[in-house]
């Protein structure tokens, strides 16, 4: 397999900036990989939060358990905290999108670089 589609699959199927590492572009990987871990990190934080507050009220009485109770307030609670998991969901993708075309771009050069080292 080529460097450059095995560093794509990496990027695209696994994580951002894997496909970096693979490559052995070490700055530009921690750093997607940074970014993109800090982004996940917030919105299962924020996910999270929600569905403990929520289910510590199911459990306590304060709120039905009734499913249709429970939708509308899950919907309320995401609607409110909706901008900043937007944010952090653009962000994400960002990152996924740069880890694909630069792993792509980045595997591209290197065979190039390769082709021309096996010249005589």
């Amino acid at each position: 397999m080529r460097k450059s589609t095995a560093a794509v699959m990496l990027s695209a199927l696994v994580f951002p900036g894997i496909g970096q590492l693979y490559l052995k572009r070490w700055s530009l990987g921690l750093l997607l990989m940074g970014v993109a871990a800090s982004a996940t990190y917030f919105i299962i934080s924020v996910t999270l939060t929600i569905a403990l507050e929520l289910s510590a009220k199911i459990q306590s009485g304060i709120i039905p358990a009734d499913i249709g109770v429970i939708a509308n307030l899950v919907s309320q609670q995401l609607s409110a905290s909706a901008q900043t998991t937007n944010v952090a969901t653009t962000v994400l993708l960002v990152c996924w999108v740069i880890g694909v075309v630069s792993a792509y771009r980045q595997g591209r050069v290197l065979e190039q670089l390769e082709s021309m080292a096996q010249l005589p």
